[in-house]
């Protein structure tokens, strides 16, 4: 069966990215619920006109998402990936370049002008998918989130080169 990239459009699918999200990285890095709680807030506010949410499953289970969501007026034409997370399961196969590789894919078929994302320095695996995608590190600042001290990290992409 394989790796396949679906949209979360299946009953259970949006609860499972804030469950998924929760559970891995209270396991993996000690962060807290608060962090559960920023995505199921990213998940209450999508908007299935606007944005786009992909489900990666390896042999028929649920191993990865990632989400293109629309920013709002005054955004100048830049759409934000959110959500991205490879389950432990799901690792080594190149899920997450290829949820990337989905989203980057839709926000140009969609005619944004850039596509933009944030993330921590402890996202040491994704932040090498996006640098191999062209990505580059905008902005950077240490902060308290999460139960922990994180650097946040702002990185863009140029669509349209």
């Amino acid at each position: 069966m394989g790796v396949v990239i679906r949209s979360a459009d299946r009953p259970g699918d949006l609860g499972w990215i804030v469950q998924a999200h929760g559970e891995l990285y209270a396991r993996e890095v000690g962060w807290d619920t608060s962090f559960e709680r920023l995505v199921a807030g990213i998940v209450g506010e999508l908007d299935p006109a606007r944005d786009a949410v992909w489900i990666a499953e390896l042999d028929g289970r649920r191993v990865g998402c990632v989400a293109c969501m629309a920013c709002m007026a005054g955004s100048d034409g830049e759409a934000v990936l959110r959500i991205l997370l490879v389950h432990p399961d799901g690792r080594g196969h190149g899920i997450g370049g290829r949820l990337v590789d989905t989203c980057v894919d839709h926000a140009r078929e969609q005619g944004f002008k850039r596509l933009r994302l944030w993330t921590t320095n402890w996202q040491e695996a994704a932040r090498e998918v996006y640098l191999r995608r062209g990505f580059t590190l905008v902005d950077e600042q240490p902060q308290r989130r999460f139960g922990a001290e994180v650097v946040g990290q702002t990185y863009r992409l140029d669509l349209a080169g």
